[in-house]
C-alpha cells in the first residue's frame, strides 16, 4: 500500500513529518534512484528509499520515553553551545528526538521518540492537546490578574493568548499556580506573567497530552508503552520490515543523519 514519502520517513524515526518534508525539499531523499518530490507516494515494502544515500529501514515498534528535563538542559538533539541535551540524558539503542520543547530554564515532562506520527499529533496545534504546568511566581496573583490570565492577555508582539485554565495551589496566599492550556507560543507562560506584573521563578510541565510526569525526578526517565497513545492516532497500516531484518533490529541505529533542525511546530514555555 502506497503512502506519502514523508510519512514513511517519519515512521522510520527521522523526525516529524514536517522535518521529513524538509529532507525532501533539500534533495536528500531518493526513491528508486531518483530525487523524491514533496507529496510523492511510495510503497515501503518494495520501493528503495534512501536518505543521503543510505537505505531506509523501518522498525517494527517505535520507542517512547518520558523524561523529567532538568533546568539547564536544552530540548534539542544537538547542542550548539556545549550545554547538555535531553537526548544526552537517555540511554537508548535508537535515535530519538524530542517532541515539543521546554526552555532551558524550564523543567518537567518531555517525550523522546522515533515515531514521527505521534510527534506530529502531539506537537501540532491543530490537534489541541493540553499541556499542564506548575508555576511558581514571585508573589501570589490577585483576583484581577487571575481573571485576565484566564481570559487571555495581549503579549509584547500584540498577539492575544487563548483562554487558559489557571488555578491557585495551596490557597489564596500561595505563589504557586497550575496552568493548563493548548497553545504553545514561545515562552508564553513567562511572557504572560510579565504582562500581568508577575515573574516566573520556576516552571514545571506535569502533563503533555495523555502523558503524566508522575514521580519522575529531574534527570530521571521511564519507557512509555505504545498503549499510552492508543486512541491518539487512527489505525495504522502494518509496519513493513525489510527482508532479513527481524524483531531484534528495532534497537539498531539506522546510520542516517537526523535533520539538522527539527521544524515541527513546537512549544517553548
Amino acid at each position: 500500500m502506497k503512502e506519502r514519502v514523508q510519512k514513511i520517513l517519519a515512521r522510520a524515526g527521522l523526525g516529524s513529518r514536517r522535518a521529513c518534508e524538509e529532507l525532501i525539499r533539500a534533495g536528500r531523499v531518493q526513491v528508486n534512484g531518483r530525487l523524491a518530490t514533496l507529496g510523492e507516494s511510495a510503497e515501503a515494502r518494495h520501493d528503495r528509499i534512501t536518505v543521503d544515500g543510505v537505505g531506509l529501514r523501518l522498525r517494527r515498534e517505535p520507542t517512547y520515553i518520558a523524561l523529567h528535563k532538568p533546568a539547564g538542559v536544552v530540548s534539542t538533539n544537538r547542542s550548539q553551545d556545549g550545554r547538555p541535551t535531553v537526548v544526552d540524558l537517555v540511554s537508548s539503542g535508537t535515535r530519538l528526538f524530542p517532541v515539543g520543547r521546554l526552555d532551558a530554564d524550564s523543567e518537567g515532562l518531555i517525550l523522546l521518540t522515533d515515531d514521527g506520527d505521534v510527534a506530529q499529533q502531539l506537537s501540532h496545534p491543530r490537534f489541541g492537546h493540553e499541556k499542564e504546568y506548575r508555576v511558581q511566581l514571585n508573589r501570589a496573583p490577585d483576583p484581577a490578574q487571575l481573571v485576565a490570565w484566564r481570559q487571555g492577555v495581549v503579549l509584547d508582539d500584540m498577539v492575544r493568548t487563548a483562554p487558559a485554565q489557571v488555578e491557585m495551589e495551596g490557597g489564596s496566599r500561595s505563589a504557586w499556580v497550575r496552568v493548563t492550556m493548548k497553545e504553545g507560543r514561545k515562552r508564553q507562560i513567562r511572557r504572560t506573567a510579565e504582562a500581568l506584573g508577575l515573574n516566573v521563578l520556576r516552571l514545571i510541565r506535569v502533563r503533555f497530552g495523555p502523558l503524566q510526569l508522575g514521580a519522575l525526578r529531574p534527570g530521571e526517565w521511564r519507557p512509555v508503552p505504545p498503549e499510552a497513545f492508543r486512541g491518539l492516532l487512527p489505525a495504522r497500516r502494518a509496519r513493513a520490515t525489510p527482508p532479513g531484518r527481524g524483531p531484534g533490529a528495532a534497537g539498531r541505529r539506522q546510520g542516517v543523519r537526523s535533520p539538522r533542525r527539527q521544524r515541527s511546530v513546537v512549544e517553548k514555555e
